[in-house]
């Protein structure tokens, strides 16, 4: 193989090959100036890689590759795709990440179904959502239908286990009891409203406004003065206290309202490596966003709840945003509520459903997310594979090229420095991929940073991020166009990058011919940062 190695700052590409010795490169914050430049003016220079640049490497980059779904799919998993055979089945028809709410069920349910996840698809990545202060119904153990315009009564959970058409329990009893006369009251993603006309003793008597069918334990929303948030909650840190035990890669949190609740929930972790999800859901996270997202390392578009406390008309602008915010930051986005809604039931999605899909994934969402269409749903596996296929189509019409040309400097946080290094240097390995049409771009890392870093830029070529990490594996599944390759740990940076080259080769992203771009730094440093750029032409 031969190879051109750059370090960060103003450097020597240095080619290991002494037959192709020619004059060197050079390297600066992610930006490449070829040496045949080197004799322009420096006016001329600046202007080397602006917009023509973008332009011409879209005409040069006429490479045929695989088809790839670089858009990422987290399907919930509930009582109609828990079954073996569902689960494989949805593994097949392309979900990546399986999502477990805490929210039904005990939490030793919620164990059991993420043990036997793990067992039959071991190489899906887990996602436990906890579920916060949410207000759930005493469940329904058959679907209802609650007519409009019917009387219905309201009761305290601890008196009522079970719901019915005409008598709900609410999970928490103060709920009830603040209740007063004029309250609007929603259930699950506000389908269903009712308005309080009236108390019975402990009951609280609701007109309904708005009917419709329902099953299972679905949230209540209740004007914001009639019950304080507080994430986690004290039934939240049990839960993280037996997650614990299960060596889970990631977990969701909901109701954040600020980064403090984040940091809550980690000092509960106990371990740094765990991912957290936030779930932006609450007025209080809007405000905050970038605190939220700069604390957190992914975030969610929680639409349902979003839509519930905020303006219906602002979700989109607000789903924009947070997408944004996520990768100025560098981190995983997951766009969720209502996707594909009527595949619940129905064997084909609606049209809106459809655009709406297509366009998260032009918005540059990691992950689209799928709720009751597979927990609850007539065919789950049939809801995954036409998620598939909608993501696919509109992938084909991103636009790779200038998505990354129109990107900012990347936000960074904790260590700054460090991190500065890396998204400086996946900057330059975004502009070299581009300018020599490579093959793959190549993250050899333990952590995945290196590789979300890189995932920003939504490069047209693969991202294979090469770890000897399995957790780093599952973590990864959520990162837009990363591909995963478990590898052994290497003594050193030149086995590292050989070692990584070779997989990738053998995995089929690369053939003999190609170039493709690696970013690694130090194995055993004691500050890990991925510090340099390889460019490997593989013979």
């Amino acid at each position: 193989m031969d190879s051109i190695r750059v370090h960060l700052g103003w450097c020597v590409f240095r080619l290991r090959d002494p037959r192709r010795q020619r004059s060197c490169a050079k390297v600066h914050a992610g930006a490449m100036e070829h040496s045949e430049s080197d004799q322009l003016p420096p006016q001329s220079r600046r202007n080397t890689f602006a917009v023509p640049f973008l332009a011409d490497v879209a005409t040069r980059a006429q490479r045929s590759r695989a088809v790839r779904r670089r858009t990422r799919i987290v399907a919930t998993i509930g009582p109609a795709s828990s079954g073996e055979a569902t689960l494989a089945g949805l593994a097949e028809a392309g979900m990546d990440v399986a999502r477990v709410s805490f929210a039904h069920g005990s939490t030793a349910d919620g164990i059991e179904l993420i043990r036997r996840i793990r067992k039959i698809v071991p190489h899906i990545g887990i996602l436990p959502d906890l579920p916060g202060p949410k207000i759930r119904c005493s469940p329904f153990r058959e679907r209802a239908v609650l007519e409009t315009g019917a009387e219905i009564v309201l009761t305290p959970g601890s008196n009522t286990p079970e719901s019915s058409a005409t008598r709900i329990g609410i999970a928490v009893d103060e709920v009830v009891a603040n209740l007063v006369e004029g309250d609007l009251v929603a259930l699950g993603d506000g389908g269903i409203s009712l308005e309080v006309v009236g108390r019975k003793g402990d009951d609280v008597l609701a007109h309904v406004r708005s009917g419709g069918s329902i099953i299972g334990r679905p949230g209540v929303t209740v004007p914001t003065s009639r019950i304080q948030l507080v994430t986690p909650t004290p039934e939240d840190l049990d839960r993280i206290a037996v997650l614990a035990n299960e060596d889970i890669e990631a977990i969701a949190v909901s109701f954040v309202r600020g980064s403090e609740d984040i940091d809550l929930v980690r000092d509960a972790v106990g371990r740094p490596d765990t991912m957290l999800v936030a779930k932006i859901e609450t007025p209080e996270a809007i405000d905050n966003l970038d605190a939220v997202v700069r604390t957190a390392d992914a975030v969610m578009v929680a639409r349902g709840d979003l839509g519930m406390r905020l303006p219906l008309e602002d979700i989109p602008f607000y789903q924009k945003r947070i997408i944004r915010s996520g990768v100025r930051f560098g981190r995983p986005v997951i766009t969720a509520t209502q996707m594909l809604e009527s595949m619940i039931t129905a064997p084909v999605p609606t049209r809106a459903e459809v655009t709406d899909v297509a366009n998260a994934v032009l918005d540059g969402t990691s992950a689209v997310m799928l709720s009751g269409e597979t927990a609850i749903g007539i065919d789950p596996v049939r809801v995954v594979s036409t998620m598939a296929r909608i993501v696919l189509r509109t992938e084909r019409d991103f636009d790779y090229v200038n998505w990354g040309g129109g990107l900012g400097v990347q936000e960074v946080s904790g260590d700054a420095p460090l991190r500065r290094i890396t998204a400086a240097v996946t900057g330059a390995a975004w502009r070299a991929s581009l300018e020599e049409d490579a093959a793959a771009i190549i993250a050899c890392t333990q952590t995945g940073a290196t590789a979300r870093a890189i995932s920003r830029y939504r490069p047209r070529m693969p991202i294979v991020a090469v770890t000897p990490n399995e957790r780093t594996v599952r973590q990864l599944a959520m990162s837009w166009g990363v591909e995963t390759l478990l590898s052994a740990h290497s003594a050193n940076n030149d086995d590292l990058i050989w070692n990584a080259v070779q997989q990738t080769k053998d995995a089929g992203f690369a053939s003999p011919g190609d170039v493709v771009v690696v970013l690694a730094g130090s194995p055993y440093e004691k500050d890990r940062v991925a510090d340099t750029m390889w460019m490997i032409r593989i013979r």
